[in-house]
């Protein structure tokens, strides 16, 4: 199901017209950072980890690579939680372990370039962006 989750986020994200897309998942990465402020085990190193999301999300502003990194570091901390056992939702023992299966769907989709579903469509088929073959009538 994280899998699953972390395509649905890709395929809203591809309804958010270029380069609002890019700039909403500069701030929902940063603020992923600070997803266990409240209740995480680390003490002030959660919060050194909500200032380093806090300066990947800024550089995210102008590049999907430091977005697709930030979603990776997040992917470590949620990792570091499970096997701490603080989890992001304290009475969901394994949200953290399935926020680490989810991040990395993410990750990929901005490594990528942030393509929304139609043009990575369009680049595995192929296809140059914009062309599509023509539809044509079935008798």
């Amino acid at each position: 199901m994280p899998v699953v989750i972390g395509l649905v986020y890709v395929g809203l994200n591809s309804l958010v017209p270029e380069p609002h897309r890019r700039r909403l998942n500069a701030l929902v990465v940063t603020g992923a950072g600070a997803a266990y402020i409240s209740g995480g085990g680390f003490g002030l190193w959660e919060l050194a980890f909500c200032a380093l999301l806090l300066v990947v999300g800024y550089a995210g502003l102008t590049s999907y690579t430091f977005i697709g990194v930030g979603w990776l570091l997040h992917t470590v901390w949620d990792v570091l939680h499970h096997r701490r056992g603080t989890p992001i939702i304290a009475s969901l023992h394994d949200s953290s372990f399935g926020c680490a299966l989810c991040d990395p769907v993410i990750a990929l989709w901005c490594c990528t370039g942030g393509l929304s579903v139609r043009d990575l469509y369009d680049r595995v088929a192929r296809r140059p962006a914009g062309t599509r073959p023509p539809v044509t009538a079935q008798p």
